[in-house]
C-alpha cells in the first residue's frame, strides 16, 4: 500500500490522480497509523514551509517520517525541502532527512519563480529515472531550491544557478520538480518508485 501524506492542499490530490492512472494500492491520508503501516510513502507539498512544518507537527509527523526512512519515501517539490536540514524560506529546521540548506532565487535577472517545463540532467544512477533519457523535461514551480550536494541525483538550471532537481539517500528519494504535472515522463517516474 502506498500512502500520500495527506495536508489538506490540492497538491496530495493532484499526485492522487496521477498515481490512479498506475494503480489502485494507495490511500491519501493525515492519519499516523496509516502512515505508518505504508508499504511507501509520497510526501507532496504546495502552499509555504512554515504552514507544511506547522501541520507537520499538529499532525505529529515529525518524528514519523524521521522513523520510518527505513522504507521508500519520496519527497515532491516543498516535500522534498522539508525533508531537508533547513530552509531559509521562514528560518525553519527541516526533517534532516537529506543534508543541505533550502534557500531562495536571489539576484535573478528575471522574477524569482522557476516555473514551467525544464531539463533534467541525471548526474548519478538512481532507480527513479530507470528508462527516462537524459535531460528530459519536467514541470517546476518552486522560488527556493536545495543547492547540489553529495547525494544530488540529478541537476536542473535556472539562469545560471544550478540546482537539485533529484536527491537520493538510502530509501529516502526527493524530486523538486512535480512529476504529477509532467505528462508521461512523470508518470515513468512514479511507477519507477512504485516498483522499489
Amino acid at each position: 500500500m502506498i500512502t500520500i501524506v495527506d495536508f489538506g492542499d490540492i497538491n496530495s490530490r493532484e499526485v492522487a490522480e496521477a498515481l490512479k492512472k498506475i494503480t489502485d494500492d494507495y490511500v491519501v491520508s493525515s492519519n499516523e497509523a496509516t502512515i505508518c503501516r505504508a508499504d511507501k510513502i509520497i510526501f507532496p507539498g504546495a502552499d509555504s514551509a512554515k504552514n507544511v512544518i506547522k501541520k507537520i507537527h499538529l499532525l505529529n509527523f515529525f518524528s514519523v517520517l524521521r522513523i520510518i526512512i527505513d522504507k521508500p519515501i519520496l519527497g515532491i517539490g516543498l516535500g522534498m525541502q522539508i525533508m531537508c536540514e533547513h530552509t531559509s524560506e521562514g528560518n525553519l529546521s527541516c526533517l534532516g532527512i537529506f543534508p543541505g540548506n533550502v534557500v531562495k532565487f536571489e539576484n535573478s535577472v528575471q522574477k524569482a519563480v522557476h516555473e514551467g517545463i525544464d531539463e533534467v540532467e541525471l548526474v548519478k544512477d538512481c532507480p527513479l529515472f530507470k528508462d527516462i533519457p537524459d535531460n528530459s523535461g519536467f514541470y517546476f514551480n518552486h522560488s527556493y531550491y536545495l543547492p547540489l550536494c553529495d547525494y544530488t541525483t540529478a541537476k536542473s538550471r535556472k539562469e545560471n544557478i544550478e540546482f537539485t532537481s533529484a536527491i537520493q539517500k538510502n530509501l529516502s528519494f526527493g524530486v523538486q520538480f512535480h512529476p504529477e504535472k509532467s505528462g508521461e515522463i512523470g508518470l515513468v517516474l512514479l511507477e519507477n518508485f512504485l516498483k522499489l
